[in-house]
């Protein structure tokens, strides 16, 4: 398909850059999928939304504070973004005048005037990426912590804030490792997931570690052209059973794009996923045939983007941008920090 047919007009005052408080005071677009209408309403009355029995699934990926503002031994600055890794070695793509060499010592000074040890450049660099070796042992958390920031998306102009270390990590975020927040799940609070499974809902989690390459545009004109990123992903055994087991008259709402990708990357058949772990290049484009999930909690997307058009391939690509405009018509917050909307199942 031609990406151009995935494009809308947005005004730039809809980009939110800061989230409403609470969490669930957000607005939710409600689309059905069967009528085509829209309903409008407040994330906190999602559960009046929501078809009996439902099994919603959710993204448990934590953010890790990724972006960090070092200098060189020759007082050069270079800004880090890191992407991948394990342990104190990682890959980070970087801003710099120029590229930082193998053997390069960077240093880092936090906002309160501490000093790191240096991170060394290590050999091996690929394209936009370089190796480092950080000052720690084991796992490189307790240092980020301290010394790195909260890498907010390109679309949020402004430099992250304190508040972010809380507010662009979802509530129930417990493995670390993604870069940017699987975003959908931003809008849930416990007293709405109390509510949630109060009402004879189960709540399920996988993980995917959300990548650098959520933000990348399509750059091409033909979806058949696009190469899509790949994210690492881990899907339980104990969600397989509960999936493979369930009852067909019950609905499985992917809470967010990422939730999505990791499970119908993982799908081997209708409701039957492949348990463990792995990477997913998976792009969902219209027309595509969806194998586990059969409703969509999800925020609001880029023009041409990848995620527009995965929504359009479970919803259709005319019910979306008409879905769109009147979001744009009655000033809906868009992306990370912005607001909702619910992808009905069809029923039966």
């Amino acid at each position: 398909m031609k990406v151009d047919l995935f494009d809308f007009v947005l005004p730039e005052e809809l980009i939110a850059s800061y989230p409403v408080t609470p969490r669930d005071s957000s607005r939710l677009m409600v689309v059905d999928r069967e009528s085509g209408s829209f309903n409008h309403s407040r994330f906190s009355s999602l559960p009046e939304f929501l078809p009996d029995g439902a099994i919603l699934v959710f993204n448990d990926t934590k953010v890790i504070p990724a972006r960090l503002f070092t200098v060189k031994q020759t007082g050069g600055r270079v800004e880090l973004l890191l992407t991948s890794g394990s342990g104190n070695i990682w890959n980070s793509i970087y801003k710099a005048s120029n590229r930082p060499k193998p053997g390069d010592l960077l240093t880092v000074i936090n906002d309160n005037g501490k000093t790191s040890e240096p991170i060394r450049v290590l050999p091996g660099d690929s394209g936009r990426e370089i190796r480092l070796e950080f000052p720690c042992e084991g796992e490189i958390w307790d240092f980020l912590d301290i010394f790195g920031h909260i890498p907010l998306p390109p679309y949020i102009d402004r430099p992250d804030e304190a508040s972010d270390r809380e507010t662009y990590q979802t509530v129930y975020a417990k493995n670390a490792g993604a870069v940017a927040s699987p975003t959908a799940g931003l809008h849930f609070t416990p007293e709405l997931l109390d509510t949630i499974r109060s009402r004879g809902h189960i709540i399920a989690t996988l993980t995917l570690h959300v990548g650098v390459g959520t933000f990348t545009p399509v750059k091409v004109e033909d979806t058949n052209d696009h190469v899509m990123h790949s994210e690492y992903y881990e899907i339980p055994q104990s969600l397989k059973e509960l999936i493979a087991s369930a009852d067909p008259g019950r609905k499985i709402i992917s809470v967010g794009t990422t939730s999505a990708r990791a499970l119908e990357g993982a799908a081997c058949g209708k409701r039957d996923l492949i348990a463990g772990s792995g990477n997913t290049n998976i792009f969902i484009t219209p027309p595509y045939d969806f194998r586990i999930i059969d409703g969509l909690i999800t925020n609001f997307h880029l023009p041409k983007s990848t995620l527009l058009m995965l929504v359009s391939a479970l919803a259709s690509r005319d019910t979306m941008l008409s879905a769109y405009n009147e979001a744009v018509e009655m000033k809906y917050r868009f992306f990370s920090y912005g607001d909702a909307m619910f992808i009905k199942p069809l029923k039966g």
